[in-house]
């Protein structure tokens, strides 16, 4: 069992989570029905899930969570980009949020990309043959 706070990834994910609650404080909840929550909850379940995959001991347990939260960081983009192309949230803002998000899930690709190389470390040593 790791700490999660010490993981680069759950600080970036926490971070973004931070400043979506912040940008999303002032969507009107009657033009949009769900969408703050929806983003809202997508951008947490980043930082969640690396948090709960850091309480099992198992790296192959870790390694789905982080998938987990990438999937939830692919899904908080999608939801900035409605955001943005909707008018809900200032250009400038949305785009620096998207391009945090795009960061994000770059450094869950790398840290996934990790776990399970060291749960199959010969894995790249010898590729198949076709």
């Amino acid at each position: 069992m790791r700490d999660f706070r010490k993981l680069h990834t759950w600080q970036h994910g926490h971070a973004l989570t931070l400043a979506i609650y912040s940008a999303t404080a002032s969507i009107p909840r009657t033009g949009y029905p769900g969408l703050t929550s929806q983003l809202r909850r997508a951008a947490a379940a980043v930082p969640t899930n690396l948090a709960e995959g850091c309480g099992h001991t198992s790296r192959r347990e870790f390694a789905r969570f982080v998938q987990v939260a990438l999937a939830s960081a692919v899904e908080t983009e999608y939801h900035l980009q409605l955001c943005h192309d909707l008018g809900v949230i200032d250009p400038k803002l949305a785009a620096q949020l998207i391009a945090d998000c795009n960061r994000l899930r770059q450094m869950l690709a790398s840290l996934l990309a990790r776990v399970r190389a060291e749960l199959n470390p010969t894995r790249d040593l010898y590729p198949p043959p076709f």
